[in-house]
C-alpha cells in the first residue's frame, strides 16, 4: 500500500512552490468547431476545451491509431506485403493499390499519414493484425489502454460507420502517444517523400502554413465534416490541437497554437538523474540513498500558476541489498490542487548488504591461493 508525505518529511523538496507572476491572459478565440480541445503534450494537461467529451465522427484523424498500432504491433517497416484484392478499390482516399501489388510497410504507412489512403489503412491491418478484424479489435484494446473512454473503432480508415467515433478530449490522447513513438512523430511531420514509384505529399497545410508545426493528421467525410489533429512545438513547448466537425480547421488551429504559446511557457519540473533527496538503508554499507528523478518533465503552464509537489513513497526507509533505478515511489505535481503529472522516484546508486564480502578482498585471495 502506498505512503503519502511532503517532500520535506521524506528528507527533500524539490518545488514547494514555483512561482512567477504575469498580466492576466486573453480570452480564448472562438472557433468554428463543434469540438475542441488545446492540450500540453509534455503533461497531457487540457488546456482549452469546447465540448471536448461529446463522441462524434472522426473520419481519417483515425488512421493515427492505425500507424499507432502497426507500428507498436512487431512488424518491420521493411517487410513487403503483398496486396489482397480485398485491399484494393476502396472508396475515398486512395493510394491506388494493385491487387498482388508488393510494397513495403513503410510505404504503406506513408500513404496511410500524408495522402491518407484508405486502401493502405486496410492493407496495414490486413498485413500487421491477420484480418482486418483483428486488428480494428487491438485499436480497440489501445484505445482503452490508452484511457479513451469517449472511442470506439469499427474499421482501419475512418469511413463512417455504426459505433466508429471519439472525442476531441480523446483524439488529443491519442495524438500525444503518437507523438511519443518516434517513428510516429517522423512521419506525421513530412511534408514530401517518394517511396519506390510513388510520391507522397502530406495534407496536412499547417506544415507549410504554421510555423513550429509537426503534424498531425486530417479528415473529412460529408457527415463527419473537417476533422483535424495537428501539434505544434514552440521554446521547448508542444501543443496538442483537435477540431472536430470544424469548417474552419486551418483558422481554428491557427488560432488556438497562437493562443497557448501566448498565455503559457514551457517551464522545467524534472530532469533525468536529478537528486531529489534521500532514504535511510538498514543494513547496508551506507546508512543512506540517494533518491534521484527517473524521467524528464516539461508543463506548459502560465506564469503565474504555482506547482506543488509531494513524494508518494512505497516504503519510508529501504533494506541493504539495495540495486540502483530501483523505483521506490513518484513524485506528484499539482497546479491549482489538481494533479498535474507523475515522475518517478528511483534509487540513485546501488548499496551492499553489510554482511556481502567485499569483491576486491575476494579478487585478492583468489589471486593468492593460486
Amino acid at each position: 500500500m502506498k505512503r503519502f508525505f511532503s517532500a520535506i518529511l521524506a528528507g527533500a523538496l524539490l518545488w514547494c512552490a514555483l512561482p512567477a507572476v504575469r498580466a492576466e491572459g486573453a480570452a480564448p478565440p472562438k472557433l468554428s468547431a463543434a469540438s475542441a480541445v488545446l492540450m500540453d503534450a509534455g503533461t497531457g494537461r487540457v488546456l482549452y476545451e469546447k465540448d471536448g467529451r461529446t463522441s462524434r465522427l472522426i473520419a481519417s484523424t483515425t488512421k493515427l491509431m492505425t500507424a499507432l498500432v502497426a507500428l507498436e504491433s512487431g512488424h518491420r517497416l521493411e517487410e513487403v506485403v503483398t496486396v489482397a484484392p480485398e485491399w484494393a478499390g476502396v472508396e475515398g482516399s486512395s493510394i491506388y493499390l494493385r491487387p498482388g501489388e508488393e510494397i513495403t510497410l513503410e510505404a504503406l504507412l506513408y500513404g496511410l499519414l500524408l495522402r491518407s489512403g484508405n486502401d493502405a489503412a486496410l492493407a496495414i491491418a490486413g498485413h500487421c493484425g491477420g484480418t482486418v478484424e483483428e486488428f480494428v479489435s487491438q485499436m480497440n484494446e489501445k484505445a482503452r489502454a490508452l484511457g479513451m473512454t469517449d472511442t470506439g473503432f469499427a474499421n482501419p480508415n475512418g469511413l463512417d460507420a455504426e459505433g466508429h467515433r471519439s472525442s476531441a478530449r480523446d483524439m488529443a490522447i491519442l495524438a500525444r502517444a503518437c507523438l511519443e513513438n518516434e517513428e510516429l512523430a517522423k512521419i506525421a511531420a513530412t511534408k514530401s517523400i517518394t517511396l519506390g514509384t510513388r510520391t507522397f505529399t502530406n495534407h496536412n497545410k499547417l506544415l507549410w502554413r504554421y510555423e513550429g508545426c509537426v503534424g498531425l493528421k486530417t479528415g473529412y467525410t460529408e457527415k463527419a465534416g473537417r476533422t483535424l489533429v495537428s501539434a505544434a512545438k514552440r521554446d521547448g513547448m508542444t501543443l496538442i490541437c483537435v477540431t472536430l466537425n470544424a469548417p474552419s480547421d486551418w483558422a481554428d488551429h491557427a488560432a488556438l497554437f497562437d493562443w497557448g504559446f501566448a498565455n503559457y511557457q514551457a517551464r522545467p519540473l524534472s530532469q533525468t538523474g536529478a537528486r531529489a533527496g534521500q532514504l535511510p538503508v538498514s543494513g547496508g554499507l551506507s546508512p543512506v540513498c540517494p533518491v534521484e528523478l527517473g524521467a524528464d518533465l516539461t508543463a506548459a503552464l502560465a506564469p503565474d500558476e504555482t506547482v506543488e509537489t509531494a513524494w508518494e513513497l512505497v516504503e519510508t526507509a529501504l533494506v541493504a541489498p539495495v540495486v540502483r533505478g530501483t523505483q521506490v515511489g513518484e513524485i506528484v505535481y499539482y497546479v491549482n490542487s489538481k494533479e498535474l503529472a507523475r515522475v518517478p522516484l528511483i534509487t540513485g546508486r546501488s548499496v551492499s548488504d553489510i554482511s556481502a564480502p567485499k569483491g576486491g578482498g575476494r579478487l585478492w585471495r583468489n589471486v593468492f591461493k593460486n
